[in-house]
């Protein structure tokens, strides 16, 4: 009978190629993960717009310094966690425009603190109303810088250069991924835009465009809609109109007869009432994005400007 002749290395030979493969593979699948990118944002709204440009990217962990539900943080102090997670971060995004003046000492204090990212560092100069019915104090406020109204983010257009701004401010710290975060921002920004042109289209058609705000943190909202604000109820956060304020601002309203006074949900809103009930003119109200759920989705932004969409469209329709 013939029998063949068994080489007996060949097994350690298999063997060891094996083994070989198995080393590859392992490292392949065992790879060194990306070093962990902490992102700490200052607001609800740059919080929602960062994670619209990261949630591709799981090394990229992000967190919300100011409360969800707080609103503008002009007077914000911060608290023992706040300074934890301002040392942890890598990155920190603000709004920019004075909205953070309250980091200024802790910031100016830390060696080797978080890289800045300002949102607001590409918004242009607010376009200056038409009407000559506008006075200066309409339109002071001491936390506006330099001129600008820091609520930049209440407006869809601006809020699109805003993300593509923090874009770019991570691809600088994260160059490996930097064309990761531009794809996510364009998409995200044409969806803002469009709601912006949507907005355009409503004053753009209007007969009577006037309109008064309880607050200036509607103002871009209003300015990107084409709206002629004529003027906002409380410029100071942390008192109400005085009287004499109210009977001017109800003379005003009598007089000039805007299509809507618009609410703010931050604020109550029984002065907002009041003069709708005093002059006959609507009130409504209108969400500038400073506040919202702690678990909002990705698309909470879109979904809240497209319902200030239908309140204006309802007010400031074409007759």
């Amino acid at each position: 009978m013939f029998t063949p002749t068994v080489n007996r290395r060949c097994p350690s030979l298999v063997l060891a190629c094996l083994a070989l493969a198995g080393l590859f593979f392992s490292a392949s699948v065992h790879a060194a993960p990306e070093k962990e990118l902490r992102v700490l944002a200052t607001t609800f709204p740059v919080w929602l717009f960062t994670r619209n440009i990261v949630h591709d990217c799981p090394h990229v962990r992000t967190d919300l310094l100011i409360p969800t539900n707080f609103g503008c943080p002009h007077d914000y102090a911060l608290a023992p966690r706040d300074m934890q997670k301002l040392s942890r971060a890598t990155a920190l995004v603000i709004n920019g425009l004075g909205m953070e003046n309250f980091l200024n000492a802790p910031l100016t204090a830390s060696i080797g603190g978080p890289t800045i990212i300002d949102a607001g560092a590409g918004i242009a100069a607010p376009p200056q109303p038409a009407s000559p019915h506008h006075t200066n104090t309409t339109w002071s406020n001491p936390h506006n810088h330099d001129g600008m109204n820091p609520h930049i983010f209440s407006g869809p257009k601006q809020a699109a250069i805003m993300t593509r701004t923090i874009a770019e401010g991570l691809a600088r710290i994260d160059p490996a991924n930097a064309e990761v975060y531009r794809a996510a921002a364009e998409a995200y920004a044409a969806r803002l835009t469009a709601i912006g042109v949507r907005l355009t289209a409503i004053g753009a058609d209007a007969p009577r465009k006037g309109i008064v705000l309880q607050h200036d943190s509607l103002f871009w909202l209003a300015a990107d809609a084409g709206l002629e604000i004529l003027a906002v109820m409380q410029t100071n956060e942390n008192a109400p109109p005085s009287a004499n304020e109210l009977i001017r601002l109800t003379a005003l309203v009598r007089r000039e007869r805007p299509a809507l006074i618009a609410a703010d949900p931050q604020y109550a809103d029984r002065l907002v009432r009041t003069l709708a009930q005093e002059t006959n003119v609507p009130a409504a109200s209108l969400d500038p994005v400073s506040s919202g759920p702690d678990n909002a989705p990705l698309d909470w932004y879109e979904t809240v400007m497209s319902a200030n969409c239908q309140t204006l469209e309802q007010y400031f329709e074409p007759r």
